[in-house]
Order: structure tokens, then sequence, then C-alpha cells
């Protein structure tokens, strides 16, 4: 008879089996049906997932002229396993004229699986990218003899007009932090890096398609994987309307040719950017293909700083232009009427004298025309002073932070919610700021006097002008201004109301009609067209004035605005007035009457090359 002992362990031992048999059954149902990681990874060893890439979406300008379209370039790719034996580096070298260093130091990099994440040696890696047709040209002639080389066919940025650069941007390789932040992208991809490319870079890449290849136990590739059911066709990026109008950008590009500043137009009833001209500039052909890396260093290094765009990123004072904002903050807190005259005594006027000369009294509208310094101080210490200092100068710093809140209405010290990348927020200084520097009682009107005629601490950018000069033009509002005409699926554009009433709006329209006619502008007016301006001229204290205008036309209907600025030329009236009025011309009429004036401005050279 079996021994009890015995016969139980028996049960004991039965029992272990079935427990781990059941275990191993549990696990492998888990694996093979409900966790798929496993499958994934053992269809990752066997199938090549190869991206299709598709092509990008076109840039228009508002009239459909094309902008940018797409070339085709090529990639080379290298299998490392099968160029072991025999592979002729002299010549491989010799057809991409590269030395031997280079093509050592980048097949380390190839292979480097630190910097090269999905790196394989039975796979095609990238080796070269963005190489024109010409420059693959040998290569492909000789192709046969260099075993696991292949090339492949991609597109590239190209460009009809050498113009319109800081709008556009640049298409370039992403990085790592790419990579990181969008899985979206691969080792050798491109994407916006800067400009209208990089703001609407998910419209623009469209969407890749997918090649399913089959690889034998080494790597190597053995065809379309079940006769491709599994791939699917790449989707174009999204063509972009851009709402500038390219002649009038490359007019602007002329006439700023030579010069260091910037040239912003608005259509007033839309917000939509005409032209943003920063100078200098560069073409956007410089920054494609393989030259890309060495042509943007040279403009990172070069000491014009054109990589800046001057249009939305530098910050001036406004000089005289801010004349017509103090003109209709004045009006609205009734601290001035119309009628309101204040005397000028020319130079000799104190705390601040004029540069023109002209009659006294002055009246608002002949102080618009003629840039009446004396006049606009003395109505802007009447705007601070209207409800007197109070108590530890309490009432005279909310009066002083109204008077901003009225200021900042019209678009400035801040930021327009738009399309319009990398703007600089100006600044309009807050009453805490001057407490701060001066103590809560120890400053008074007299003390901020230079910001009655836009000097000071007041910064202000060439859009933020284009902008205030398409308020006054829309009789106090502006649309958001925007580069992009929308789609159907991005928000609509935004109209803000300034906190200025529409009824002050018209004698300082007429004041800007007057400055064309019979001030400062009077020289560059083309009557017919019935232009409204203001002209300015700004203090700098590292060289020569700047020189600046803004303005709109025609005075009824205004259908274009803009402001203008060059660093450093002088008087306002002389180079910034001007280049404006031919812009006004160009846009309204489709042509220039004064090709002699075009002729000298487009060649006179302000900046040494």
């Amino acid at each position: 008879m079996i021994s009890n002992k015995y016969y139980n362990r028996a049960y004991v031992i039965g029992g272990i089996v079935i427990a781990v048999a059941l275990i191993f059954i549990g696990r492998l149902f888990y694996l093979q049906v409900i966790d798929s990681s496993t499958k994934d990874k053992a269809d990752g060893n066997a199938l090549v997932r190869q991206p299709i890439y598709p092509s990008r979406g076109l840039i228009y300008d508002r009239n459909d002229s094309l902008l940018v379209f797409n070339q085709s370039v090529y990639d080379v790719m290298v299998v490392v396993r099968e160029m072991k034996s025999g592979f002729d580096t002299l010549s491989f070298c010799e057809a991409l004229q590269l030395t031997r260093d280079q093509f050592e130091a980048r097949m380390n990099e190839v292979t480097n699986r630190n910097r090269n994440r999905g790196y394989s040696p039975y796979t095609p890696q990238l080796f070269m990218s963005m190489l024109t047709k010409e420059d693959v040209a040998n290569l492909q002639e000789q192709l046969y003899s260099f075993a696991g080389v292949s090339v492949r066919k991609r597109t590239l940025r190209d460009y009809r007009y050498p113009a319109a650069a800081h709008i556009v941007g640049s298409v370039g390789e992403v990085n790592r932090k790419d990579l990181e932040r969008d899985n979206y992208y691969i080792i050798g991809d491109y994407s916006g890096r800067d400009g209208i490319e990089k703001q609407y870079e998910t419209y623009l890449r469209g969407q890749k398609g997918v090649e399913v290849l089959m690889r034998d136990s080494k790597g190597r590739i053995q065809g379309s994987y079940h006769n491709g059911e599994l791939d699917y066709p790449a989707q174009s990026g999204t063509d972009l309307h851009l709402t500038i109008d390219i002649r009038l950008q490359l007019l602007a590009e002329q006439l700023l040719s030579g010069k260091m500043g910037s040239a912003v137009a608005i259509e007033p009833s839309t917000g939509e950017v005409l032209a943003m001209v920063s100078a200098p500039a560069w073409d956007p052909h410089t920054l494609v293909g393989r030259q890309r890396s060495k042509n943007y260093t040279a403009l990172l290094n070069d000491s014009h700083k054109p990589l800046m765009n001057r249009a939305v990123q530098a910050q001036y004072s406004p000089g005289s232009t801010f004349k017509l904002i103090q003109s209709l903050v004045g009006l609205q807190t009734g601290a001035i009427k119309p009628t309101t005259m204040y005397g000028c005594n020319g130079k000799l006027s104190q705390p601040i004298r004029c540069t023109h000369s002209h009659g006294s009294p002055v009246s608002l509208e002949s102080a618009i025309e003629q840039s009446c310094n004396p006049y606009y101080w003395q109505a802007y210490r009447d705007i601070l002073e209207q409800h007197g200092y109070g108590p530890r100068n309490a009432t005279f710093r909310r009066t002083y932070d109204s008077w901003r809140d009225m200021v900042v209405s019209f678009g400035f010290a801040g930021k327009f919610d738009s399309d319009i990348r990398d703007q600089a927020t100006g600044s309009i200084p807050r009453a805490k700021t001057y407490s701060k520097i001066y103590g809560e009682t120890g400053w008074r009107a007299i003390t901020i006097r230079s910001l009655s005629i836009g000097q000071g601490e007041i910064q202000v950018t060439p859009l933020q002008l284009a902008n205030e000069a398409a308020c006054i033009a829309n009789s106090g509002y502006y649309l958001t201004p925007h580069l992009v005409r929308p789609l159907p699926d991005m928000p609509k554009v935004v109209r803000h109301r300034t906190m200025v009433d529409s009824v002050h709006f018209g004698v300082v329209k007429r004041g800007m009609a007057r400055v064309m006619t019979n001030g400062t502008g009077r020289h560059y007016s083309v009557p017919e067209l019935n232009m409204c301006g203001k002209t300015g001229t700004v203090q700098n204290s590292h060289g020569k004035d700047h020189a600046i205008f803004i303005g709109f036309a025609p005075l009824d209907n205004p259908k274009i605005a803009v402001a203008v600025v060059v660093e450093n030329a002088g008087f306002g009236a002389t180079w910034a007035c001007p280049i404006a009025t031919l812009m006004m011309e160009q846009y309204l009429t489709d042509s220039i009457s004064r090709p002699e004036l075009f002729d000298h401005l487009s060649n006179t050279q302000l900046i040494t090359p």
C-alpha cells in the first residue's frame, strides 16, 4: 500500500504543475490577445514603415500670385551593412564633392545611436539631405557601383520673388526639441523655422503617408507587405493666401533698399496687412538647401541685424505722430475742444520749444498741420491737471492712468493676438513706474512733459504705428492686424473699439489732410488721392534722428493705412513721408506717377554695405 505521505505529496506536485501551466496560459493569452505591445515589437522587427512625404502647402498673396512653391530635392540614403565590403569611398566622395574627413564624420553621426535613435545597420539611414538634381547627378550615374546607397526624392521650398523673407519665413531640418515635442517628425524631416512657415506649420506640412515593407531576419528589405494593403497615401498640406500685395511689398522693399527701417501697410476695414517690410532683409532663396546653415550664420553675424524683423520687433519713440493720440484723448476727456487755442513763441517757447515757424495762437487743426510742440505740451498739461492733484498726488496719478488706458486702447503697450510672430510690446509707462522713480508726490505734469510730444519713455513698434493710422482712418476702431486670410477652422478677426468716441476723429483727420496740403508732407502728396498724414522726427541718443510717418488714404473711405520708419535718416518729411506716399499711390492706382522720386529713394544708400 502506498504511503499516505507520498500520495499526498503527488497531489501537491500536481497542483503546482497545473498552477504553473495556468499562469503560462494566462500570460500568453494576455500577451497575444489583450496586450498588443509584444505583437507590435515583433511586427517592428519584421516590417519597415517607410514614410511617404506630402507636398507642403503653397503660399499665395492676396491677388492669387504664387509666392512659395515646392521643388524636387534628393536625400542620399545608406545601408551601412551593405557598404562594408569593397565600398569605393574615394569615388563616392568625389561624386558628392566631399572630403574623406567629411565622409567619416557623417558616417559617425549616422551610426551613433544616441544621435540617430532609429539606427540599424540593415536599414536605409539618412546620409545627406536637401541635394539638388545637379548635386546628385554624378552619383546617380554611378549608383550601381555603390552597394547600400540609394537616392530618395523629396520636395524643398522655392520662391517666385526675392522678397517678403521676414513674412514667409523659412523651412529647415528639425532639431532634437522638435522630435521630442511632436511625434509627427523623424530625424531628417523639415519644418517651418520662422515666419508664416512656422506659424502655420500644422496646416502647411500635410499628413505623411506610409509604405509598409517586409524585411528578413537580417533586416534586409524584401518588398511590399501584403501587396500594400497596409499602405496609405500622403495628404498634401493646406494652401495659404496671405493678405499682402506682393507688388506693394516689392515696391516698399526697393524704397528701403540701402536703409535700416521698416514699413507696414494695413487695410483699415479688415486689418489685413498689405505689406510688412524690414530693412535690411535678404533673398529667401539663401536659406534653402545645403547652404542654409552657412548663409544663416552670415546673416546672424551681420552688424546690420537683417534677421531682426524691425516692423514688429524694433521699438521707437513715436515722436510727433503721437500728437494725434494726444489730440483724441484731449478731446475725449474734455480738456480741449476743436476750437481750443494755445500760444506759441516758436523757438523761445518754454518748457518745450517749437521747431516750426507759424502764427500764434494755434488751434487744434493748425497744431496738427504745423506739429506745434508748445500746443501739445499745454494740452497734455490740461489733460493731466484737469481734476487737480489731490492728497499725496492721488488724483493726478488716477488721471494719468486714465490717460494711459485711453492710449493703450489704440493697440499700444501690448501684442496683437495675431498670426504675426515675435512682436515686441512697446511701452506706455504706468503711474506706479513714475512713482517708483520720483516718489508718489515727486512728479507732476511738467516732470513727464516729454510724453506730450511722443518722446521720453514711450516706446512703440512700426506695426503699432500703422495700426494707429488704421484706428484714425476708421474713426475709432481697428481689426486685429493679420497676415493670412482665415480658413474655416481659424478664429475670426476681432474688432477692437478705442476709448475715444467717433465724433472726435473728424477734426484730427482734417488736420492730417492739412499736413499733406499745407504742412510738412505737402511736397510729396498726390492731391487727387486725398492723403492724410503726420510726419515725425524722433530723437535718437545713438546717432542721427529717426524719420517717421503715418498716414492713410483717401480721406473718405480709406483703403490703406501706412507707417514708415527710416533709422538715422533725419527729418520724417524728407525720408519716411515720400516712401509712404509712393506706397499709397502704388496700392490705390497700381502705378507710380513720380518715377524720379522712386529712383532717388531706391538708389540712395543711408547705411554702408
